[in-house]
This record gives C-alpha cells, structure tokens and sequence, in this order.
C-alpha cells in the first residue's frame, strides 16, 4: 500500500473514531467499539499525525471512564450528576476539538 492511501485509511480510521465516540452520546456501546479500535490500529498510526489523535482519543475514554464512574459512585450525594454533566460537556470538547484539528490535518497536543 502506498503512503497516500495509507494515510487516506488512517484518517479515515481517526475520523470513524471520532463518530462513534459522538454516537456513544445516543448509543453507548460505541464508546466501546472506539476504543477498541484505537487499540487495534494503535501501532500503523506510529509516526504519523494520527498517532497524537488516537493518544487524545484513548486518554478521553480513560479519564472519562474515571469521572464517570466517580460522578456515578456519588450520585447519592447529588454531586454526582454535576461530576457527570461536567464529564459529558469535557467529551464532546474532545470529540470537537480533535475532529477540527483532525479536519484541518494538523497533529493533536497531548
């Protein structure tokens, strides 16, 4: 395979990730599929642009797994649903500000 059509897949690849990423907002199942896949193609991005967004897009799952799981371990004390609306709002600023940078071809900062 070529170098165009190689980076053609990977940003096509990146870009897949970050719709199921935003599609996890109606289907969470598809936060999971993502992840999944960054790890599946994690080694061919090594190198290239797509390397800083596949890293951007595996530490949004993992932190957001994390105040996720703490917003729901203190719902009970209310302040949970704040943690949780708060991690909601930070993924799809990730979602956005990776899919433009991505659009834009320019590399993520980590």
């Amino acid at each position: 395979m070529n170098d165009q059509s190689s980076n053609d897949s990977l940003k096509t690849m990146t870009t897949l990730v970050y719709i199921l990423q935003a599609a996890s907002f109606l289907v969470g199942i598809t936060y999971l599929a993502a992840i999944v896949l960054n790890y599946i193609k994690k080694n061919e991005t090594t190198g290239t642009l797509y390397e800083s967004h596949f890293r951007w897009q595996m530490r949004t799952f993992w932190f957001s797994l994390l105040w996720g799981i703490i917003g729901f371990a203190t719902a009970l004390l209310v302040i949970g649903y704040g943690i949780l609306l708060v991690n909601a709002i930070w993924i799809l600023y990730r979602i956005i500000k990776g899919w433009l940078r991505l659009s834009e071809g320019q590399e993520m900062y980590v």
